[in-house]
């Protein structure tokens, strides 16, 4: 028997019930495991994909320790969990992905300071409390620059971008911390999924080219056709160095002018821009995870087909719905969310295809509503 492996029929506590959590328990329903999840929302989208499940906030200690007691193992969705509560967690209970690399996640300037540390290339930064700041740091990289406040936040939020002085005025100075980084022209967006067993025993899922929209994620493209694989991994392997990580992840990377590869943030957990996985690969980035955290080896990651991921977000679904399922190739994934928003991730579709350019021409009159190749 291996040291730390779980079982089928044990039991896998998810803490969140969103559509991370959903694509992780039928992962693991297939595996035969028992799952319980932890979610604030009543109509959680993992909520029919389980076998107990606690409606609870996430900030509730009784109903963590009661996930906690009735799981064998311990996993989350994302990322910005009470730090005092997932310590308690990991001190008491077994939860492989450790709280040390979530923690240090959780705040911009230490996860960038943690990145540089592991020697992977960052776009020059500083962390900022005044407008003074802020202007000292464009004195030496000029505009236009970034600032993000140093916690929460995501898919855009939290983001200023500054071309002129008078963009400053909506910064919440001395509110919450902030960072600043300088703004580099874009050649393109690429991310990285890793899978990593307690053992340590790790693999890669192919390099994904991604397309944001409104610093949303809009689509995936995969295999990338920026060919930075071998760098990527290499810029990975030296922050495996640095960071303890259990589970799949990803790595986030801005490519410049030059091709030059600049990592901008990592998720621990599952990511939306490895859900092509789920057709594309021989092994789905759930599949991977729930080995991963139970210690059971990980298969070489193979791309079966050249994949096109595409987010499906509120406004998507308003103008798709009804036609979503007439296109035959289409792989469609709808979460199953009650409340629909324009810019909340409803579903995601992936086609696979033998020709990548020839299928985004195709999507030009049947998903997207101007070009994005």
């Amino acid at each position: 028997m291996t040291s730390n492996r779980i079982y089928p029929n044990q039991t896998i506590g998810i803490i969140g019930g969103g559509q991370l959590g959903k694509m992780l328990a039928q992962s693991a329903l297939r595996m035969g495991y028992r799952v319980a999840i932890l979610d604030p929302s009543e109509d959680a989208p993992a909520k029919s994909s389980c076998h107990e499940f606690i409606c609870a906030d996430f900030s509730d200690k009784d109903a963590l320790l009661k996930l906690a007691e009735m799981s064998d193992v311990l996993t989350y969705e994302f990322e910005n969990i009470d730090a005092e509560l997932l310590t308690t967690l990991v001190d008491t209970y077994y939860v492989p992905q450790g709280a040390k690399t979530v923690l240090t996640l959780q705040n911009r300037d230490d996860e960038k300071r943690t990145i540089s540390d592991s020697g992977a290339r960052i776009v020059p930064y500083n962390n900022i409390k005044t407008k003074t700041d802020l202007l000292e740091f464009i004195g030496r990289e000029d505009y236009p620059v970034i600032v993000k406040t140093a916690t929460g936040g995501y898919d855009g939020k939290g983001q200023y971008l500054v071309e002129q002085e008078s963009d400053m005025d909506d910064i919440p100075f001395g509110e919450t911390e902030l960072i600043v980084e300088k703004y580099l022209e874009l050649y393109g967006e690429v991310s990285l999924t890793v899978s990593r067993n307690v053992d340590g025993q790790t693999v890669f899922f192919p390099l994904q080219e991604n397309l944001h929209k409104n610093q949303i994620l809009y689509r995936t493209i995969v295999p990338s056709r920026i060919k930075l694989f071998d760098e990527a991994k290499e810029q990975v392997a030296m922050i495996l160095e640095k960071l303890h990580f259990v589970g799949s992840f990803t790595v986030e990377f801005f490519v410049d002018k030059n091709m030059t590869l600049y990592v901008n943030e990592i998720a621990p957990r599952p990511h939306n821009s490895a859900h092509y996985s789920i057709e594309g690969c021989n092994i789905s980035q759930f599949d991977a995870h729930i080995l991963a955290i139970c210690n059971h080896p990980l298969p070489k990651v193979h791309l079966l087909e050249d994949s096109i991921m595409l987010n499906l977000l509120g406004k998507d679904l308003d103008r798709l719905e009804n036609t979503l399922f007439d296109h035959s190739d289409w792989h469609v994934h709808l979460y199953g969310k009650t409340d629909r928003k324009p810019e909340r991730k409803m579903g995601h579709v992936t086609i696979l295809t033998e020709d990548i350019e020839n299928t985004l021409d195709v999507l030009e009159s049947t998903f997207f509503k101007k070009k994005f190749k």
